[in-house]
């Protein structure tokens, strides 16, 4: 990916005139943003000692080992708004003292007690994708901290076809992933929108969910069984589908993002690969009709696998941007989209009773050109952040769950929180908001927040973001329903686990990592 911004360089587009004339008409004149090239970054230098270097390449090799800031800078961080701002800064930067690439799980458990011996902190790298700090190279107390980077853990270990189960490395990409479950009929179905770089290990670490949940689950359902090295020794995790033997201690481990230990292989549920896809796009009237609706279709278990609803000001935007999403066919409301998966006859049987739940519910159908438009870009929207962040805007998604009962009341306390707070620094917003995943009992809400960088906009950025996790707290939602946690929603842990519960989570870490190196200042508060 590329250093400082979102994925393949070859994929970033220009804003289009039509963009740029919407932003100035809403926001006014937007503040010149200074760019530097990778060369003009000066990174701190790296604080291994010699000795250091020397212990850690006798492990990895010299080829696995790097201190060059050539190799440090694309791993100073993830991709979230805060850290592509950071990347602009023409200040020291914060980086890893080194890269460090074992191979196997030995030179894993190698690496890792070099560190505890020379009290170096290790943060794991997969793809570099995450969007709440979680890469951040926090020193903390320690010498010095290294990106310990999974990329050679890149195979297809076992498929095991009589019980649909396949391990995976941890280092393994989605799309390498899928190709090479394809190869054998199969497929995982997890695709957020991070699947063209995330990794297996990440989505795992990271308890992820990808825009096909509906039908295939959230990561964590899938997840079997984990290997983790951990300084303490090495877990294998997940003896059998379920089990009765205490606690689970696979769930321990997904969410755990680097802290409790380095996952370097999950068993996953696998399934053939779907024999046909079909598509249906749909029109609500305001997004109250159309959150009933999804709520209808997930608690009546009809089976799409994906739905998902925009809500006015998203939908009103989209058409403003784009000719590819109804056309002449929506004025106002609220668009919705649905695929359903599987073999002709449940494809058949998914799709005539959803669409039957959804025009009982007041849907409108429109056809499926819309949601195939959505499909054929759903991953391509940081990259529009990239060029918004470039011009001068502010650009930056958070998200949340709660009860279906809570959801007008949390979605309605988050927009406001973000529209006064960027007012209070001196920009108007547009607050953007989509239900991306359901469930019988609630739903997921995902904010897209659009303004205009005023002074520092880091600060700025800080600002709203404080205050919509306050009233994500204040209104019975959960600080994070598929981001993680990372260093940027840690100071909500305490409320939304309890006392108790943080220190529940710190009696694990110092179970499993008693020195405290695996990626400190990340989630455990």
């Amino acid at each position: 990916m590329k250093w400082n911004a979102w994925g393949d360089p070859a994929l970033a587009k220009p804003l289009s005139d039509k963009i740029l004339n919407l932003l100035t008409s809403v926001f006014g004149e937007l503040q010149h943003v200074d760019t530097p090239d990778a060369a003009d970054v000066v990174l701190r230098p790296s604080a291994l000692t010699p000795d250091d270097a020397a212990a850690l390449s006798a492990v990895v090799g010299a080829e696995n080992f790097s201190t060059a800031d050539a190799d440090r800078l694309p791993r100073a961080g993830g991709k979230s708004t805060f850290d592509l701002l950071r990347r602009k800064s023409r200040d020291v930067q914060d980086a890893p003292d080194a890269v460090v690439l074992p191979a196997t799980d030995e030179e894993v458990a190698a690496v890792l007690a070099v560190c505890v011996e020379r009290r170096i902190a290790v943060v794991p790298f997969g793809g570099g994708t995450s969007v709440t700090g979680g890469l951040e190279p926090i020193r903390g107390d320690f010498a010095a901290v290294i990106s310990l980077d999974l990329h050679h853990f890149d195979q297809l270990s076992k498929l095991d076809e009589v019980s649909r189960e396949a391990t995976l490395g941890a280092g393994l990409t989605g799309p390498a992933a899928e190709a090479l479950l394809a190869a054998q009929g199969y497929e995982l179905g997890h695709y957020p929108q991070s699947f063209r770089f995330a990794t297996i290990g990440g989505f795992a670490a990271t308890r992820s969910s990808g825009q096909d949940s509906a039908g295939f689950g959230r990561f964590d359902d899938m997840i079997r069984g984990l290997r983790v090295i951990t300084p303490e020794g090495v877990l294998d995790l997940g003896r059998a589908p379920k089990s009765a033997a205490g606690p689970d201690l696979r769930e321990l481990f997904s969410g755990s993002e680097g802290t409790f230990g380095i996952i370097t292989s999950v068993r996953l549920r696998v399934h053939p690969v779907p024999a046909e896809k079909r598509h249906e796009s749909w029109r609500f009237p305001d997004f109250a009709t159309g959150a009933a609706a999804l709520r209808a279709v997930t608690q009546d278990g009809t089976g799409p696998t994906v739905i998902r609803l925009s809500d006015e000001v998203e939908t009103g935007l989209n058409l403003a941007m784009t000719d590819k999403i109804g056309g002449d066919q929506v004025s106002g409301g609220c668009i919705g989209m649905t695929v359903f998966e599987g073999t002709a006859e449940q494809v058949n049987g998914r799709h005539e009773t959803t669409r039957a739940a959804l025009l009982a519910a007041g849907g409108e159908s429109l056809g499926d050109e819309p949601a195939l438009a959505w499909e054929h870009g759903r991953f391509d929207a940081p990259y529009l952040r990239d060029g918004l962040l470039a011009n001068g805007a502010l650009c930056e998604t958070l998200e949340t769950a709660t009860d279906w009962g809570n959801l007008d009341r949390l979605k309605g306390a988050v927009t406001q929180a973000l529209q006064a707070t960027l007012q209070e620094t001196g920009t108007g917003s547009i607050v953007m908001c989509h239900i991306s995943h359901i469930y019988p009992t609630g739903a997921s809400l995902y904010f897209t927040v659009i303004g205009a960088q005023r002074g520092d906009p880091i600060a700025q950025w800080q600002r709203a973001k404080n205050a919509a996790c306050d009233a994500i707290m204040a209104n019975g939602g959960t600080i994070t329903h598929h981001h993680a946690v990372g260093a940027d929603h840690r100071p909500w842990m305490d409320q939304e686990v309890g006392e108790l519960g943080v220190r529940v989570l710190r009696a694990v870490k110092a179970a499993v990592d008693p020195t405290g190196i695996l990626n400190p200042g990340k989630l455990i508060p």
